[in-house]
């Protein structure tokens, strides 16, 4: 249902824009259900992940084959990612900010033992660009590519308190589309993250995504021009208590945060 209702927001947008391209905006949806971690799917599994019509599909993965985007594997009957998508992965590696953030991230993922990682918005996601672990600690499986909640994460919240609040409310919007019921406690947590960025500078996640993690994060815009970008810190609750991460992680991520934005 979640999905139907996000398709259905994306196409009611879609017709107040006379310069939306619809079907391109198909094939990425269809490129976008290759997750971390999967190498191929079928038609009908792209159906289901991105609800267009098979024959749709079947259209949008003909031509994104044609043009090398997806490769067709005979004997399966399934699709994995192409070289030209490998293209844009790797025009996505020589972003500077990464280059410059890594070897800070890495620093305070060793102070932590914890996981470190740098974000940028898609869709009602964040998708990590770049992640640094600890080598002494567990950490969560989390890799570049995934994709973690814009609302109920601390990342994601980051983002959401410092952004404008039209493209605030246009993401909250969407977000209360796709899950009415659960919507009421998923704003009340956003406007408390919103208020504690401002009042502590940096939001927080204890258990609010999954039970067991905790995580702080801060949002900051490239001196480059390039879109806002969240920086987080966390980890599994036993080994990243609250008082760890807001007394003695807090200023380091706030001082690698402002070495990016000025940089």
């Amino acid at each position: 249902m979640k999905g139907e209702a996000e398709s259905v927001a994306r196409k009611s947008n879609a017709k107040e824009d006379r310069h939306f391209v619809t079907a391109l905006a198909r094939g990425l949806e269809v490129l976008a259900c290759f997750r971390s971690g999967e190498k191929l799917l079928g038609n009908q599994e792209l159906a289901e992940r991105s609800k267009l019509p098979k024959s749709t599909v079947s259209r949008l993965t003909y031509t994104l084959t044609k043009l090398g985007y997806l490769q067709y594997d005979d004997e399966l009957g399934k699709y994995r990612l192409g070289t030209a998508t490998l293209a844009l992965g790797s025009a996505m590696s020589r972003l500077d900010i990464r280059q410059l953030a890594r070897p800070h991230m890495q620093e305070l993922a060793d102070f932590s033992h914890a996981m470190v990682s740098l974000g940028m918005r898609d869709r009602l996601s964040m998708i990590y660009v770049e992640n640094c672990r600890s080598q002494a600690a567990l950490t969560l499986r989390l890799d570049v590519g995934s994709r973690i909640p814009i609302a109920t994460t601390a990342m994601g919240r980051a983002y959401l308190a410092e952004v404008p609040a039209s493209e605030r409310s246009e993401i909250l919007e969407r977000v209360h589309e796709l899950d009415d019921y659960q919507w009421p406690g998923i704003r009340d947590g956003i406007e408390r993250s919103i208020e504690e960025y401002h009042a502590i500078g940096c939001c927080t996640s204890f258990g609010d995504w999954q039970q067991d993690v905790n995580a702080i994060a801060i949002a900051f815009k490239p001196a480059n021009g390039n879109a806002v970008m969240s920086l987080n810190c966390g980890g599994p609750a036993f080994n990243l208590s609250r008082e760890f991460l807001l007394n003695e992680v807090k200023p380091r991520l706030i001082e690698v945060a402002d070495q990016l934005r000025r940089t």
